[in-house]
């Protein structure tokens, strides 16, 4: 019986493998796709752009000024000779006409101003008749201290606080040396302006020819706030600076003098 039966197993199985090991019907390998007849590429030649504004405005410049290109170099040119030495020409002069060793303070020396009264006068006086580059009304006479501590202030506080209205062109002088006592007040102390150490400013004149007055500006906007900044930026280079505030002697300028005080500058 065992003969019998293995047989008949290996007869199964041969005929199972043979039914899977038949091959398919049709190949599973992806065919290829046709052939595309080829398009001719188009013509890849670059356009020529349409002028720009800037070019187009420099061929109407005349022939003999030189084209702007990649080939020119962008570099400024030259100052002409004659521009150089008018620019030297100019500082020579305004050095020649400087005082107190800063170009910035324009006029000339005076010397020796004796005084009418006892304790009047000035050492080594100077005539000044412009600081920072703004104009002085008239030549006013002081010494180097008080005409240094006027150049500062004009510096670094008239000329920024008027720089939108202006700007400012010049400082309209109230009073500058003057041999005579405090507020000419009979037997009141020397004035500094008798000691060359004091100027009065009564109002800044802008280059459109605006007048700003410290008796009319002192009393409205934007004008009052201009002042005021100006009158505080005033105490520090000066000793001594008094405005509308401080009496009636003062209600229409700013005294401003170079005195020294124990407790600091005195500003009212």
């Amino acid at each position: 019986m065992r003969l019998r039966w293995v047989p008949v197993l290996i007869g199964c199985g041969l005929m199972a493998a043979a039914s899977h090991a038949a091959p398919p019907e049709q190949s599973l390998v992806p065919q290829l796709r046709p052939v595309a007849e080829a398009q001719p590429l188009p013509k890849l030649r670059p356009v020529l752009r349409p002028a720009s504004p800037q070019v187009t405005a420099a061929a109407a410049r005349p022939s003999d000024l030189p084209l702007l290109g990649p080939d020119v170099s962008l570099m400024p040119y030259s100052r002409p000779k004659s521009l150089e030495q008018q620019v030297l020409f100019g500082k020579r002069k305004r050095r020649k006409g400087s005082v107190c060793g800063d170009i910035d303070i324009q006029g000339k020396p005076v010397g020796k101003v004796p005084g009418n009264i006892r304790a009047c006068g000035i050492k080594d006086a100077v005539q000044i008749t412009s600081v920072s580059g703004v104009m002085l009304s008239r030549p006013s006479t002081m010494d180097c201290g008080t005409a240094i501590a006027l150049n500062k202030w004009v510096d670094k506080t008239v000329k920024p606080t008027f720089k939108r209205r202006g700007p400012v062109v010049e400082l309209q002088v109230a009073a500058h040396y003057a041999c005579r006592t405090r507020n000419n007040r009979k037997g009141a102390k020397i004035s500094e302006h008798g000691k060359g150490r004091a100027i009065d400013i009564s109002g800044f004149k802008m280059a459109d020819g605006e007048v700003v007055t410290v008796l009319n500006g002192w009393r409205k906007n934007p004008s009052k706030r201009q002042l005021t900044k100006v009158w505080r930026g005033a105490c520090g280079p000066f000793g001594t600076v008094l405005g509308p505030n401080s009496d009636r002697y003062h209600r229409d300028h700013f005294h401003l003098d170079t005195a020294r005080h124990r407790g600091g500058p005195y500003c009212r």
